[in-house]
């Protein structure tokens, strides 16, 4: 059974072969003529800022540190075809979908707002909006529609605003979705 809808699938790999296996996906996909049905894959890396020192003359230099967010995974967006299964499944060192138990059973597609959580730390979504920490808004909807405010904080990952407003004479901070306000 075929699902004729892009969607975001967990592939397992071998330990510390997660780039190589992406990688070979996308390479395969266009190689087999499944470009039309496998789209992405990735395998999320965190950065850490790390102090090294150096031992023989004592000077400290500042290094990224990667380290992969979901070890032993990759990421796979594509629509799930008896062909693009098989090309994925059959890539060296994938050793399985994540939510299929094997015997040719189809895999389980990522929930979309997890997937979405996970695209926005790995950086393929970027937020855009029109303003910033400090700006003047308006509430444009809630309870506090029409309101007008400064921006205090801006949360991307739970997608929320910290709008200062007058409120009975006193300075009142409100959260509300960042796409309920607008910039003024």
């Amino acid at each position: 059974m075929a699902n004729n809808k892009k969607r975001w699938y967990i592939v397992q790999t071998s330990s510390g072969k997660e780039d190589v296996v992406a990688r070979d996906i996308m390479s395969r996909a266009h190689s087999l003529d499944q470009d039309n049905y496998i789209f992405d894959a990735f395998s999320p890396d965190s950065i850490e800022l790390v102090e090294k020192v150096d031992k023989k003359n004592g000077t400290k230099t500042t290094v990224e540190k990667r380290t992969k967010e979901y070890p032993g995974y990759v990421f796979v967006e594509m629509i799930d075809t008896s062909d693009s299964w098989w090309v994925v499944r059959n890539t060296p060192n994938v050793t399985g979908f994540l939510g299929s138990s094997g015997n040719k059973t189809r895999p389980v597609p990522v929930d979309e707002g997890e997937m979405e959580n996970v695209l926005r730390r790995a950086g393929k979504i970027v937020d855009t909006i029109n303003f910033q920490i400090g700006d003047s808004v308006t509430i444009t909807e809630g309870n506090f529609k029409d309101r007008t405010g400064t921006v205090d904080d801006i949360n991307f990952e739970n997608k929320s605003v910290t709008v200062i407003i007058d409120f009975f004479g006193k300075s009142t901070p409100i959260t509300v979705g960042i796409d309920e306000v607008e910039a003024n």
